[in-house]
């Protein structure tokens, strides 16, 4: 069985790998007191008794758990603190190359929920000439509010909630958001995009959206359809065709799945995926990293299907 240690699975992104973890037979989980869940020797000891060890901390803990590391266990932090960082792996296998690359690694970065939709667009557009790196970008992502954490979860749960909780809100507005970091620099890009994040009041399950003008494209959308179908196969990342419907960000609450559209006309296109945020957006996608490093069936514990009544 494979030890692993869950550094901070108090918090929204911990909680969910420890319910995955604890129904599988082949983890053993290692485990703290919670009086001992701040103490730095004790955690010190955890980590390095595993095999695995998942951060699920804010990035100074996240900074401070990964200077604790004196032993040959593999980390996979779902903080923001090391996605650009030198010497971690970034945690997504269907980018080119990156599956090989997280196999080898013991420092993987899981990436951020926005980010993830943003490049899961983008990257393979850059790599593969169909837009320019320079090219000024803009997104818009609509996302549940579980993203926010235990905090924005009890307020959009509250009985007596603020009434502006139920629109959607548009947040980040000074572009500084967190994420933008990993955008450019896993995408290719020479300069961030402009980013307009909106929580809305549903618990999970995100919709990004990259427009894009035909005049930016070198090609057409049939080029771009090509390309995403060759990226993304599945299991875990796939390319549906547009059914001419409505986009709903939580169509694919509760599964680990991506799914990757591309909309408009031929003159002004839209680049849509949809995910859970808490799926491939944060802790389904740290199971995934967990089960390429160990060798494992990448989809071993990951809700792939909705299950049937």
């Amino acid at each position: 069985m494979t030890k692993v240690f869950i550094d901070g699975s108090a918090g929204t992104t911990g909680l969910r790998i420890t319910e995955r973890l604890s129904s599988r037979d082949d983890i053993e989980l290692i485990s703290l007191p919670a009086e001992q869940r701040r103490d730095l020797k004790a955690r010190e000891e955890a980590i390095n008794a595993a095999e695995i060890a998942f951060f699920c901390l804010p990035d100074a803990a996240a900074v401070e758990a990964a200077a604790l590391v004196h032993s040959n266990v593999a980390v996979i932090d779902t903080s923001t603190a090391h996605r650009t960082a030198q010497g971690w792996e970034y945690g997504f296998p269907e980018l080119s190359n990156r599956r090989e690359r997280i196999a080898e690694s013991r420092c993987i970065a899981n990436p951020g929920c926005h980010a993830s939709g943003f490049i899961a667009l983008v990257e393979p557009l850059v790599r593969n000439g169909l837009i320019a790196p320079d090219l000024a970008l803009s997104c818009f992502s609509v996302t549940g509010y579980s993203g926010g954490g235990k905090n924005m979860i009890a307020d959009y749960e509250s009985a007596e909630r603020d009434k502006t909780l139920s629109s959607p809100r548009q947040y980040a507005l000074g572009q500084e958001h967190k994420h933008l970091k990993e955008m450019v620099k896993i995408s290719g890009l020479e300069t961030a995009p402009v980013f307009c994040p909106i929580v809305a009041d549903y618990y999970s399950g995100m919709a990004v959206t990259v427009p894009l003008f035909r005049k930016d494209l070198r090609g057409g959308i049939h080029d771009l359809i090509a390309l995403y179908q060759s990226c993304y196969a599945g299991p875990v990342v796939r390319y549906i065709p547009y059914d001419g419907g409505m986009i709903a960000g939580n169509a694919l609450s509760g599964l680990d799945t991506m799914e990757i559209t591309v909309a408009g006309n031929e003159e002004r296109i839209l680049l849509i995926s949809r995910f859970d945020n808490l799926g491939k957006g944060a802790s389904g996608a740290a199971i995934q990293n967990m089960n390429i490093l160990l060798g494992l069936k990448e989809t071993t514990g990951l809700v792939i299907e909705e299950e049937t009544p």
